[in-house]
Order: C-alpha cells, then sequence, then structure tokens
C-alpha cells in the first residue's frame, strides 16, 4: 500500500468540499480508491512559475492544470492588476494554441478576468506565443496569458504570463503575484463571467504582426534570390500554420512547401513522438519532402511557435539539422552585418544571450562593437535586459533552445520573424554562391571552433524531484577539480550568488538573480552547466568545448563532449 502524506491529503480534502463541481469529487474520490499513487503526485504539491511560467500535466488537484488551478492563478492577478493599476481601466490579451483544453481554458482565463471588471481581448482561434507578446503592447493591455506548454508531450498544457511591455513575469514581480495567488482559497475564484467585456480578436492583430515581422526580418534581398530559394516548412500540428506561411509570402518567398501531413493543428500530435524542433525526429517528414524537392532549406516550429528548428544542405549535399547554438551565431552574425552595412552601428547596440549558451555570441559581438548582455536562462530576461537598458538598441539574441528574438516589436522568442530571418540568410548566401552551411563554418573559423552538447534526463513525479535535487545537492557539495583531463579553474553557484576562482582562492558576488544552476569552467576553455528545468521535469546539462586546431577538428571536439559526458555519467 502506498502511503499518502497527511499534508498531501489535507490539500485532497479542500477539492471535496462543495464550492468544487460533483464530478470533480467523484473522480477525486476514484483516484483515493484506486490510485493513490496519482494522487500523491497530483496533490503534494502547487504548481510553480518556472522558466516559461506554470507548466504542468492536465488533471485534478493542485499539482495539476485544471479550471481551478487556472480559475486562482487568474483571481490572484486579477487583484495584483487592480492594486498595480488603481482607478484604471485594464485590458488583458489572451491567446492559446493547438493543445487539448487550450481553447476551453482560455475562456475559463477570460471569464475571470472579466468577473473582476477587467476588459479581455480574446484570440477567436488558438495563435502563436509571440503574437501574443506583441498583441499586448499593440492593443495596449497590461497583461496578457496565453495557454500553451510548448513543445511538452500531449498530455501537457500551461499558463505563461506576460506583463505591459509584451515580456514574461521577472522577480520580483513574479513572486508578488505568486503571494497573491497563494493567499486566496478557491472558493474566492469569481467565475461568473461578464461576456460584455470580452472581445474576440483576430485579423486586425495578424495584420499588424505579420506587417511588423516583415519589416523587422528583411533585409535587403533581391527578388531572384528569394524565388530561387526552395523551403519546406512544417508546423508540427501548431499554431505557426496561422501566420508563417502568409509572413514568408508577403516577404516575397513563393517557393514553399509544407508537409501537410503536418498542418492541421492537432494536440495529439499523431506524426511525431515529441514535438520537438530540437530532435532531429521531428523534422523527419520535413527532410524527407526536401530531399524529395531538393529544398535549400528546411523549418519546423514547435506548437506554440516560439522556437524554430532549421536544417540546411551540408558539404556533402546532405540536410544536417542544425543545434540552436549554430543557429543562434548564424543569425547573429548575419543581422550585425547587416546594420554594418547600413551605417547602423554606433557602439550604442547590444545583442543578447543567456548563461549556458555558446560564448561564440559574445565573440562575435566583440568583433563588430556590439555590447553584449548575458542573462539566465529563459527569455524573459532578455525582455527585461531591453527594458533595463533603454540607451542601447537591441539588435537580436538567443539562447542555446531553439529560440530567437529580432528586434524589440516582440518580447519574447519568436519563431515567426525568425523563420523569415533564415530564409534571407540562406536566399542571399545561396545566390552569392555559397550556402549557409559554409557561412557558418566561414564564421567558426573566424573567431574559433565552437560545438555544444545538451545532455537532457527526464525524472517524473515528486520522487524525480527528489532525484534532481540530490544530483544538484552533490554536484555543489563534491565539486569536480578536474573535467576530461583539465582542471576546473572556477565555478559559478547562480543559487548562492558566488563566483569561485579557484586559480586565485577567491570567492566573489555575482550580479545576476539566483537560480538553481552550476557551472564548471575548465583550464582548456570548457564550460559546463547544471540546471533543472523550471518547466520540464529534466536536469540538463550544457557542454560547451572548443579548440584552436584546424585540422581534425571535428574528431577532437566530439572526443572532449564524450570524455565530459562520461565522467558526468550521464552519457
Amino acid at each position: 500500500m502506498i502511503y499518502v502524506d497527511p499534508k498531501t491529503l489535507a490539500r485532497v480534502n479542500q477539492w471535496l468540499t462543495p464550492f468544487f463541481d460533483q464530478q470533480t469529487q467523484h473522480n477525486i474520490k476514484e483516484m483515493i480508491a484506486n490510485d493513490p499513487e496519482e494522487l500523491e503526485d497530483s496533490f503534494y504539491k502547487n504548481l510553480e512559475f518556472g522558466t516559461g511560467g506554470m507548466r504542468g500535466i492536465m488533471g485534478l488537484g493542485d499539482n495539476r492544470i485544471n479550471k481551478y488551478t487556472l480559475g486562482k492563478n487568474t483571481q490572484g492577478l486579477s487583484n495584483y492588476l487592480k492594486k498595480q493599476f488603481p482607478n484604471q481601466a485594464i485590458n488583458v490579451a489572451i491567446a492559446y494554441d493547438c493543445r487539448h483544453n487550450s481553447k476551453e481554458f482560455a475562456k475559463v482565463v477570460a471569464d475571470v478576468f472579466s468577473a473582476n471588471g477587467i476588459t479581455v481581448f480574446l484570440f477567436s482561434e488558438l495563435r502563436p506565443t509571440p503574437e501574443l507578446s506583441f498583441a499586448v503592447k499593440h492593443l495596449n493591455c497590461k497583461a496578457g496569458i496565453v495557454l500553451t506548454a510548448s513543445h511538452n508531450p500531449p498530455e501537457y498544457n500551461g499558463y505563461k504570463v506576460y506583463w505591459e511591455d509584451g515580456g514574461q513575469l521577472v522577480p520580483p514581480q513574479d513572486a508578488e503575484i505568486i503571494a497573491e495567488i497563494n493567499s486566496l482559497n478557491y472558493e474566492g475564484i469569481n467565475f461568473e463571467a461578464n461576456e460584455k467585456l470580452i472581445q474576440y480578436i483576430a485579423a486586425e492583430v495578424d495584420e499588424a504582426f505579420a506587417k511588423a515581422s516583415v519589416k523587422n526580418g528583411t533585409f535587403n534581398t533581391s527578388p531572384e534570390a528569394k524565388d530561387n530559394l526552395k523551403i519546406v516548412f512544417t508546423s508540427l500540428h501548431g499554431t505557426s500554420i496561422t501566420i508563417i506561411p502568409k509572413v514568408l509570402e508577403q516577404a516575397g518567398y513563393k517557393n514553399v512547401s509544407i508537409v501537410e501531413e503536418q498542418a492541421e493543428p492537432n494536440g495529439d500530435f499523431p506524426t511525431v513522438k515529441l514535438p520537438n524542433p530540437e530532435e532531429p525526429a521531428a523534422l523527419k517528414m520535413a527532410l524527407e519532402l526536401a530531399e524529395n524537392e531538393n529544398a535549400d532549406i528546411v523549418v519546423g516550429t514547435d506548437p506554440d511557435c516560439d522556437r524554430l528548428g532549421v536544417a540546411v544542405r551540408n558539404d556533402k549535399n546532405e540536410m544536417v539539422l542544425l543545434n540552436g547554438n549554430q543557429t543562434m551565431v548564424l543569425m547573429t552574425h548575419f543581422l550585425l552585418e547587416q546594420w554594418q552595412k547600413a551605417g547602423k552601428l554606433s557602439g550604442n547596440q547590444f545583442v543578447a544571450s543567456t548563461i549556458v549558451s555558446t560564448p561564440m555570441v559574445a565573440k562575435v559581438a566583440n568583433h563588430f562593437n556590439v555590447k553584449y548582455i548575458e542573462g539566465l536562462t529563459g527569455f524573459k530576461w532578455i525582455a527585461k535586459m531591453i527594458k533595463d537598458f533603454p540607451e542601447l538598441e537591441f539588435i537580436g539574441g538567443g539562447e542555446e533552445s531553439f529560440g530567437y528574438l529580432v528586434g524589440d516589436f516582440v518580447r519574447d522568442k519568436d519563431a515567426v520573424t525568425a523563420t523569415l530571418l533564415a530564409c534571407e540568410i540562406a536566399a542571399q548566401k545561396k545566390h552569392a554562391g555559397r550556402s549557409m552551411y559554409q557561412y557558418l563554418n566561414e564564421i567558426y573559423n573566424r573567431y574559433g571552433n565552437y560545438r555544444e552538447h545538451l545532455i537532457s534526463i527526464t525524472k517524473k513525479g515528486k520522487q524525480g524531484a527528489e532525484e534532481i535535487s540530490a544530483m544538484m545537492k552533490s554536484l555543489r557539495e563534491n565539486p569536480f577539480t578536474e573535467i576530461a583531463g583539465s582542471k576546473v579553474i572556477r565555478m559559478d553557484d547562480i543559487l548562492k550568488g558566488e563566483t569561485t576562482d579557484f586559480l586565485q582562492q577567491e570567492t566573489l558576488l555575482l550580479n545576476l538573480p539566483k537560480s538553481n544552476v552550476l557551472i564548471y569552467y575548465t583550464e582548456d576553455g570548457s564550460k559546463i552547466a547544471a540546471r533543472p528545468s523550471g518547466t520540464e521535469p529534466k536536469i540538463k546539462f550544457y557542454i560547451s568545448v572548443n579548440t584552436s586546431e584546424k585540422d581534425n577538428f571535428e574528431a577532437i571536439l566530439q572526443k572532449k563532449i564524450d570524455a565530459i559526458a562520461a565522467q558526468l555519467n550521464v552519457n
């Protein structure tokens, strides 16, 4: 018999009170009788805001996505908005993706806002996350919500909160809102909608967003170059089908083949194991279509269209999937070249990335005399940079997890404009007799041969969370002195807010918000970061290696990566 903690049982009993509908109470009683393990995992804690908002499995309980947990969050956010904007008219925008229940959940959220006297702009159909970020500013909203679980499996959904600048919540605001939510009982939720305050939106925002995307994502590519580029695009059953084909057409790209089997939005994601463009298997059908049509570039986006995977032809004319770091390096370098050609670089611009991404972006920025700013994992920190450095003009920024942002008209990773930018690079390089792949290698040859590798380990449920916590504790308390034969010279503990220089034998404070991340730096220039995911039941290890060798460097770099993975015992 599985033991259920008394605190968990106390949480369960709250859901058996008359406020909760009879079907919910009946299903919980069935769970008590037949599935105590699921009961424990469903109720042992509240879902938390991570790097991408609140995300979890759909179902009953405090640790699940459902009408009541979403309603409680929205009621708390409503209370907070009224405190922050007293005696003001408050508008919020709401979008949702293709997942099961997303449309219904979006209406629940709209109902609670309207019940609290807040005007709601609700997309009438599914739309990409970056369009929601754009809509918040475009419609002069105080906040925005998107119902999505990004690239998680079908049983997940989520709730991402945006503020009036179009960026996601950051400290201390997120903690203040969480405190407001935690101060509520479920009985404090007002579900009684005021339909007069709910306005449905679509075409006007679509047109404005598409226009802004084309403006920010095109760079004087000739019509001939555009006509000569063969593009394969897949939406992986997600929201990008509603906007990316339209944006590509408006930008002048007409030679676009869509993977029709994946064009229909579907929360089951029937043709892929995971709708994640980071996974080569997710783009299998697109790559096959590219071979059949001799396409130059493949682009696939995740369900809410904030991440993109890009595949191009290598020197053997084979389609290869670029990793997120490579795509980010290509896009950043190309943007800076275009700004330089236009005479727009004055030294008052910046590009951005994250602490677990490739060091190459900083090297590229330094070459162009552009400031480089680095933050924690998650695009909310890049959006915060744009707000925190108003004297600097934001050019672009990205992170290793296949996300990129061009310009500041959106304040979250934007696969719509990034898709267009990728096509601009490919078209211009092909027109000049080169390839995107060759362009990437030219960049590496100029700044150094860097390679990155991500190892992601899934640990589900309460026990998995405890195992991840134990792994991080061990890495902190028993730090490596050398990794893959190279001496550890520095360790950054972002949770403690400290960096330790082992050569100088001194510890200094870090100028970063605290986060559960540990980073090792070695004498040969390798960088290894460990970080529990904020949105998935995973612990991630980010490995970056480099070499100055020009010959056989691929084998040298792979050997380093394999040795590091073996020592971490996570290969």
